[in-house]
C-alpha cells in the first residue's frame, strides 16, 4: 500500500485563502448541524522543554472525510532554527482506516486559522467595517488580515507588536494584499480604535482593556489556544456577545478559559458556536452597537477539510510522491 507524501512547498502551491475559506465555512456549517465527530484536542506537556504536543482528529460525516493533525508549540524553537509551531496531517480512508496522504500542516494551520477569522468577521462584524486593528505581527496575523481582505475592503490597518521591526516586516509583506494604509502604532490602546480587532499573541495576561474598545467593534481573539492563555480583559467579555468555534475546546483552552476559571463569566455567557450562527440556528450580530467576540481555539475539522482540498488538488496536478507503507 502506498501513501501520498506532500511537502510544505507542495501544500503551499495548491492552497489559496479564498478556496480555503469556502471549505472551512462548509466544515463549520456541518459542525453547527451536528454532522461531525471531533473530540477535543488532547495535550502532552513537555515542561522541561517549555513545549507541548496536541493531537486533533475529526470526521466530517456528510463529506466522508477524516484525518488527524499532530501539532506542537515550542516557543523556544526559533533560537534553535526551528519554527515555534510544526504540524503534520494524516488523511485516512473512513472505509478502511488506511492512511491516504501525509502532508505538512504548518502552513496549512496558518491558512485555515486565518480563514476561520475571516468567516467569523463575515457573520459577526459590521458590514461597513473599514478599520482593522492588529495586536501581534507574526504569521497568524498575516493570514488573519489576508482573510479579512477577502470579505471587507479596509481603508486603514493599525498594527502593534512586541517589536517595531516585526511590524515593519508585516507592513512590507502585506502591502499588496491589504491595498490600503498599514500603520504602526506604539500602543495597544491606539490599535483598539478600529472596527475589527485581531489579537494573535501567546499572552498569558490581558493586553486589551475593556475601556479601549468602542461599541460596535468585532474582535477575533486568536492567540488563546491553551490553558492559562488570555489576551482580553475579562470585563470586555462581560460586555460582549461571545461566539466560540467549539464549546468544549473553548471552555478548556480558549479566550474564555481564564475568565471562566476565575468566575468572571459562566458557560451561560457564551452566546453560540460559530457553526450555529452560520446555519442560522442562533443569531449573529443583532445591532450596530454590540461588541462581538470570536474565540478561536482551532478545530480539527478545519484541518481535515483544508487537507482534503490540498489532497484533491495535488492529485490533479501530480504533486508529491507515493511512499510504500507495507
Amino acid at each position: 500500500m502506498e501513501v501520498l507524501w506532500l511537502a510544505q512547498e507542495e501544500v503551499k502551491s495548491v492552497m489559496d485563502m479564498r478556496s480555503d475559506m469556502q471549505v472551512v465555512e462548509r466544515a463549520f456549517r456541518q459542525h453547527g448541524l451536528g454532522k461531525v465527530q471531533m473530540p477535543p484536542k488532547s495535550y502532552l506537556y513537555y515542561n522541561a522543554y517549555n513545549g507541548d504536543l496536541r493531537t486533533m482528529p475529526a470526521y466530517l460525516e456528510e463529506e466522508d472525510i477524516t484525518g488527524v493533525k499532530i501539532v506542537n508549540v515550542h516557543p523556544g524553537n526559533p533560537a534553535r532554527g526551528l519554527p515555534t509551531v510544526m504540524a503534520l496531517i494524516v488523511l485516512i480512508s473512513p472505509e478502511t482506516g488506511a492512511p491516504v496522504a501525509i502532508m505538512d500542516g504548518t502552513y496549512l494551520t496558518d491558512i485555515r486559522t486565518g480563514a476561520a477569522g475571516g468567516i467569523a468577521a463575515k457573520y459577526l462584524a459590521r458590514k461597513d467595517s473599514k478599520v482593522i486593528g492588529m495586536v501581534g505581527a507574526g504569521n497568524q496575523a498575516k493570514t488573519q488580515l489576508a482573510a479579512l481582505c477577502e470579505v471587507f475592503k479596509p481603508e486603514t490597518v493599525r498594527i502593534t507588536s512586541r517589536t517595531k521591526e516585526s511590524c515593519k516586516q508585516f507592513i512590507l509583506e502585506m502591502a499588496d494584499i491589504a491595498s490600503c494604509e498599514i500603520r504602526y502604532e506604539d500602543k495597544v490602546e491606539d490599535v483598539c480604535d478600529c472596527d475589527i480587532l485581531v489579537t494573535t499573541t501567546p499572552s498569558r495576561k490581558p493586553l486589551v482593556k475593556a475601556q479601549w474598545v468602542k461599541e460596535g467593534t468585532h474582535i477575533n481573539a486568536i492567540g488563546a489556544d491553551a490553558v492559562g492563555k488570555e489576551e482580553l480583559e475579562p470585563e470586555l467579555l462581560i460586555r460582549s456577545k461571545i461566539v466560540v468555534d467549539d464549546i468544549v475546546q473553548a471552555l478548556h483552552s480558549g479566550e474564555v478559559n481564564v475568565p471562566l476559571s476565575k468566575h468572571y463569566i459562566s458557560e451561560n455567557d457564551i452566546h453560540a458556536q460559530l457553526g450555529e450562527v452560520i446555519t442560522g440556528l442562533k443569531p449573529g450580530r443583532t445591532s450596530e452597537e454590540e461588541i462581538t467576540i470570536f474565540d478561536s481555539t482551532g478545530l480539527a475539522i478545519q484541518d481535515v477539510a483544508s487537507a482534503h482540498l490540498v489532497y484533491e488538488r495535488a492529485v490533479i496536478e501530480g504533486l508529491g510522491r507515493q511512499v510504500r507503507m507495507f
